[in-house]
This record gives C-alpha cells, sequence and structure tokens, in this order.
C-alpha cells in the first residue's frame, strides 16, 4: 500500500475500510468531531447509523456482530458520549461479543486537566474491555485500530476501545496500513494436545450416560456443523444455554433443551445423573449450575474451550481441551464411536412429558380463562415465521419465554445479553441484526420495562428505515423481579408495578406502524400482519399481569431442586 498524506481523522476512516467494517453506529459531539467530518467524505463508502444515545450505538454493534459473526463497530465523543457506552462494553466483554469502540478525547496537552466533557474512560473501561489504548499522535492510529480489531475478532472474542484525543485527529501524518496478525505475548487459540483428543474418546466411548452441553462457543468458532456430526454420531442427547441457543435446530431430535434457571425439566435434572459431561465452549456460569457443591458430582467433567481462564474456575475437570472448538471437534469426531443411547434418551423423554404437563401446555394453550400468555405469543410467532426469524430478547421474563419457545433454523437466530442481563438491550441490537442481516426477519421481543430503557431509538428506527419488527409483552410490571417478589418476599410488590404511557401513540409518533393487541382472538391476525409487512412494525401484546415463568430454580439452590410451579 502506498503512503499518503492525511489527517488522523481521516485515517480513522480508512483503517476502518480497510478492516471491512462499512457499517457503524455512533453520536457525535466535539472531541469527535474531525472524525465526523471525514465521515461525512466518505458517506458513499461507509454507512454511518445515527442513534439516539450512545447505548444505543453500542448495543446496534452488539446486535450486527452476534447476527454476522464480524465487529461491530460503536463511535463516540468524550466525556458522557464515551461513559454511556460503558454498559454496552461490559455486556460485550461477559457475553465475548467482538465490538471496537473509538473515541474522541480532549486535546493532548489537556489530559488531566479536567477540560470540557473530559473523563478517564481508559480507566473507566479496563475492567470491561479486552483490551484498550489511548492515542496522543495522529502516527500511532494505524497502529492502534489493526491492533483493536485483531484482538476484538481473534480467539475468544471481546470488546475493544480506542481513545483518540482531538489533537491526534487534526494532524497530518503518512498514512499506511498494516493489518495486525499477531500480539508480542497474546496466544489467542491455544495450540491443540491430540492426546487431550484421545483421552477425551475414550471416556466418551465408554460413557453410559453421557451429556452434552454447548454454549456460545459453538457459534463463535463456527462449529455448528461439526456439533451435529458429533452429536447424531454418537447418539449423546444436548441441551443449551441461552447463548447456545440456534447453534443446533430447536426441533432437532437429539436437542432436549435448555439448561439453567428456567431450563427445561429434563437436561437441568439429568446434569446430576449423566456420568460423563461433555461441556463445549461453555462456562459453567452460575445460572446455569445452580449450587457448584451439587453440581454433577458423579460425572466426569471434559470441558472443551478457548479461553484457559474458564478451565476449573467453577467446576473441575476430569479432561480440559484447550484449543479452537471447530478445530477439535473435528479431529474428536473419527475417534468417536456410533452409539444409539436408547434407554438413557428414555429418562429425558419422560421427564419433557412431566414437563409438558405441567407447565408447556397450559403455557401455549391457555385454558384458565386467564389473558394471553407470554409462551402463547412466542408460540405465535413460530407459527408465522417458521423458525427462520431472528429473535431479538430484552432481559427478564419474556427474555426466558422467548429463549424456551422460540424455534430456530439456524444459527446466530437468538440474540440476547446473557451474561450482564441488560434491559434496554433489544431495541437497538436489533436495528443493528437487521442491518447486518437485511433478508432475515427480525423480530424485537421485549417486556414493558425494557422497551422504555432505550424506546428512544424508535427514531433511529424511523430516521434509517430499518423495518425491525417490535413486540413489546406488556404486564404492567417488572415482571422477573415481581416473580420473585411473589415467591420469596411474600407478594410484596416494592416499585415493581408500572404505569405504562400509550406505547402505540408513542409508536405512530415515529411514523411506525402500530397496534395494541388484549383479546387472544386477534393475536393471530396481528402477529401475521407484522410479519408480512414490509416496513417497521409495533405490536403491543397485553399479556397476563402476574403470569410466571417456570420450571425454575431457586438461586443458591441445586439443578435438582427445580421447581414446576
Amino acid at each position: 500500500m502506498e503512503t499518503i498524506r492525511i489527517s488522523g481523522a481521516e485515517a480513522v476512516i480508512r483503517c476502518l475500510l480497510e478492516e471491512g467494517a462499512d457499517l457503524i453506529y455512533g453520536y457525535p459531539g466535539g472531541a469527535i468531531m474531525p472524525v465526523y467530518d471525514e465521515l461525512y467524505k466518505f458517506r458513499d463508502k461507509l454507512n454511518h447509523t445515527l442513534v439516539r444515545h450512545e447505548q444505543g450505538a453500542i448495543h446496534a454493534a452488539q446486535g450486527f456482530a452476534r447476527a454476522t459473526g464480524k465487529v461491530g463497530v460503536a463511535i463516540a465523543t468524550s466525556g458522557p458520549g464515551a461513559t454511556n457506552l460503558v454498559t454496552g462494553i461490559a455486556d460485550a466483554q461477559i457475553d465475548s461479543t467482538p465490538i471496537v469502540c473509538i473515541t474522541g478525547q480532549v486535546a493532548k496537552h489537556l489530559l488531566g486537566s479536567d477540560a470540557f466533557q473530559e473523563t478517564d474512560i481508559i480507566g473507566i473501561s479496563t475492567p470491561v474491555t479486552k483490551w484498550n489504548i489511548q492515542v496522543t499522535e495522529a502516527r500511532d492510529i494505524p497502529a492502534a485500530i489493526a491492533k483493536a480489531f485483531y484482538i476484538a475478532r481473534s480467539g475468544r472474542p471481546g470488546p475493544v476501545l480506542v481513545d483518540i484525543t482531538k489533537n491526534a485527529q487534526v494532524e497530518e501524518f503518512d498514512f499506511k496500513y498494516e493489518k495486525c496478525t499477531s500480539v508480542r505475548s497474546y496466544t489467542p487459540v491455544p495450540k491443540l494436545n491430540i492426546e487431550k483428543i484421545k483421552e477425551a474418546a475414550q471416556v466418551i466411548n465408554s460413557a453410559q450416560k453421557p451429556f452434552i452441553v454447548f454454549g456460545q462457543g459453538v457459534i463463535l468458532s463456527e462449529a455448528e456443523t461439526e456439533l451435529k456430526t458429533l452429536v447424531e454420531k454418537s447418539g449423546i442427547p444436548a441441551a443449551w444455554t441461552i447463548l447456545g441457543l440456534s447453534a443446533l435446530p430447536t426441533d432437532h431430535p437429539l436437542n432436549v433443551g435448555m439448561l439453567g434457571m428456567h431450563g427445561n425439566y429434563a437436561p437441568n435434572l439429568m446434569t446430576n445423573e449423566c456420568d460423563v459431561l461433555i461441556a463445549l465452549g461453555m462456562r459453567f456460569d452460575d445460572r446455569v449450575t445452580g449450587n457448584l457443591n451439587t453440581y454433577a458430582k458423579q460425572a466426569k467433567v471434559i470441558h472443551f474451550e478457548i479461553d484457559p481462564a474458564e478451565i476449573d474456575k467453577n467446576v473441575k475437570t476430569e479432561i480440559a481441551v484447550l484449543a479452537d472448538l471447530k478445530e477439535a471437534l473435528t479431529e474428536l469426531i473419527p475417534l468417536i464411536e456410533t452409539k444409539k443411547h436408547d434407554e438413557w434418551h428414555n429418562g429425558f423423554k419422560e421427564k419433557a412429558v412431566i414437563e409438558y404437563d405441567a407447565v408447556i401446555k397450559e403455557e401455549l394453550n391457555p385454558t384458565n380463562g386467564k389473558g394471553i400468555s407470554m409462551g402463547e405469543t412466542i408460540e405465535m410467532i413460530n407459527k408465522h415465521s417458521k423458525g427462520d426469524a431472528i429473535i431479538v430478547s430484552d432481559v427478564g421474563q419474556h427474555q426466558m419465554f422467548a429463549c424456551r419457545y422460540s424455534k430456530f433454523n439456524s444459527t446466530k437466530s437468538n440474540v440476547t445479553s446473557g451474561g450482564l442481563g441488560t434491559m434496554g438491550f433489544a431495541l437497538p441490537a436489533a436495528i443493528g441484526a437487521k442491518m447486518g442481516q437485511p433478508n432475515k426477519e427480525v423480530v424485537a421481543v421485549i417486556g414493558d420495562g425494557g422497551f422504555q430503557m432505550n424506546i428512544q431509538e424508535l427514531g433511529t428506527i424511523f430516521q434509517s428505515k430499518v423495518p425491525v419488527k417490535i413486540v413489546v409483552l406488556n404486564n404492567q410490571f417488572l415482571g422477573m423481579v415481581r416473580q420473585w417478589q411473589e415467591l420469596f418476599y411474600d407478594y410484596r410488590y416494592a416499585s415493581t408495578e408500572m404505569i405504562n404511557p400509550n406505547f402505540v401513540a408513542i409508536a405512530e409518533g415515529y411514523y411506525i406502524k402500530a397496534k395494541q393487541v388484549a383479546k387472544r382472538e386477534d393475536l393471530d391476525k396481528a402477529v401475521e400482519e407484522m410479519l408480512v409487512s414490509k416496513d417497521s412494525y409495533f405490536l403491543e401484546v397485553i399479556v397476563e399481569k402476574e403470569n410466571n415463568v417456570f420450571p425454575m430454580i431457586p438461586t443458591g439452590a441445586s439443578v435438582t431442586d427445580i421447581r414446576l410451579s
């Protein structure tokens, strides 16, 4: 590449284009204005989406990254602009989402002087970024951005932040871009130990009650085909974490459901009955394990993981396979014996029937005379989307219903805030997911509480003409907190009842077609109308106020303490 003399701000834009980042989300301000001036000049090559709040920018970048597997990009000014990104950065860190954040900063000579809109975003973001750097000289911009993209997307992905002082943006220098391919002392992908693969295969082949639990690592390593091959060849039942959902089609006969606090009855109970537990790209989060003192103590645990920090962090392993999951499974599959495990499967099927009769039957087809349930709304979305939509959920009861009941035929179709549990995530994330996958239907499923945390992003949908579909399940409560108050705080509903505005009027104020449904007989037609619309659409569903999501494992309890009511 030839050397050209340009400003630091123009260098930022050229670096983004070199990395293939032609779609970014942001909000302008004084300290980042030189970059925005260059964005204007390059607007035919780089699509910038103006959000209504910087948190909307980072969540939109997350939605884009999760739906595409590419690096999402968010840009903001200094001070409050930068700090407004932090929640989304923390969310991306715990959910291993590749994000590059670029923030403006006051000029170099003002650093540390408490200048207008100056904050130490490097110090603030250090605990929640995979890597960050402050650039004070224009000539250092290309190397910093190249390194940022490499670190964000390599190994276990995560968010990085590049803070650029204003003087560095306006200075000129001789620009040349070289992509980063390695960083000293950083080994993103451990070298696969074939002996560990052989050990794992031997233990798996000798197991009588083997059980696979898979997480987002399958999706991040693009090992979906290998997972399906392993499951079908070995005959081993497989269950998913929330972020692993969609890596294996939900209707696959060996997919036995969701793990964790509000997961399915069978996989939770069988965790403490299996003799070999095979963990694929998951981190044994507390919502999955419950009480660690009673979690899978009878089982030999084989943990396939790319991040050494996760090995033995929560659950002691018998065999740890440190590697990229796709590479590891490719080596493992030829060594696995073809089996059926019919008797073991029957145990899952029997418990699935118990859960269906106790919970699912009434949730999906209510006969108790109560209002519309969240579960039947999700089932209606399934009916009309046929499992081909990307479902973006927020955080709360509706999230659990969406994850439990949504049907997925293809990977990267479930986008939700997992580890951090960020309310307000879904609306902007749906924007990013739809812009990243314009040919797929994207449905944001949101509670009335979370919807109001980033409701202003309806303006982004209107201005950018992003045809996302929005379903607000309105129970007039902060539903998940209310459920806990009912079950564990003797119905003391402290500050959880919501007095809501006219959501339909608000959506229509943003020129988005909107409808409210309160009667069960109107639900089918309304969902169909929403999904066939070529434009954005807002559907508010008035659901039962005090409906609870079950099964449930109380906090601190064992997976075998799972409650059906």
